[in-house]
């Protein structure tokens, strides 16, 4: 069984070396591992330290964004044959060790999407952060009729099944609840699992403000009414 991990970075190169090295060392019996890294138009060496590192580069000439790339990365793990695909954010938030957690129910057979919920476990989360996930998992329920803890997880699993059915068509942050919109289109079974989310100054830097919150909403409209049931 083939597992593909796919990493979008834009401008990670203080991270993305570290997580690629963190997700080599997760041992996954059975499974073959192949890392992916979409280096979204990035002006630092993201790429040329992925590369290094064993990931397959792909790259993209003008920064799309994290949907963008996301998308880019799925399309190339099913041409590469993978079997179970994991995303997984590039600034060092995510645990390895969570990576077997959200594959383990898709490898078993008994769901075809796992969400990585940082809700079901919020030590050390700010709570400017809970709050602003609550309304994201409120908003994704209103606008996509899905209930999960964790609408905006960047760590995910999908079988090969799913991934061939999930449409990715939002470039930027959206492309989250998104994602759980094409679950609910598709009838896909799914589950939250928890996982633990490391924060540090860097990776609390990332992520949407206010503005680019408003832009998302926007974004994600316009995404719901361009599908169909």
């Amino acid at each position: 069984m083939k597992l593909t991990i796919v990493i979008p970075a834009y401008n990670e190169g203080s991270t993305i070396g570290d997580v690629i090295q963190h997700v080599l060392d997760v041992n996954l019996p059975g499974m073959g591992k192949e890392i992916i890294v979409v280096d979204d138009g990035s002006t630092d060496k993201t790429g040329e330290i992925a590369r290094s590192k064993g990931a397959l580069v792909i790259r993209h000439l003008l920064n799309r964004g994290v949907g963008g790339a996301l998308g880019t990365g799925v399309e190339a793990a099913l041409r590469q044959g993978a079997d179970i695909i994991v995303t997984c954010d590039a600034d060092g938030q995510h645990s390895p060790d969570d990576i077997g957690k959200v594959v383990e129910p898709i490898r078993m057979g008994r769901v075809d999407v796992t969400i990585g919920s940082r809700m079901l476990e919020t030590g050390g989360m700010p709570w400017t952060r809970r709050i602003a996930n609550h309304l994201a998992n409120l908003i994704t329920l209103g606008l996509f009729g899905i209930r999960t803890t964790d609408s905006q997880s960047g760590l995910r699993a999908f079988s090969r099944f799913a991934a061939k059915r999930i449409r990715i068509t939002t470039n930027a942050y959206g492309v989250c609840s998104e994602i759980c919109g094409e679950i609910k289109r598709h009838h896909l079974n799914f589950t939250d699992v928890p996982i633990k989310v490391i924060y540090t100054e860097y990776s609390l830097s990332k992520g949407q403000g206010f503005r680019v919150g408003l832009k998302t909403l926007f974004q994600l409209l316009l995404s719901k009414l361009g599908r169909t049931p």
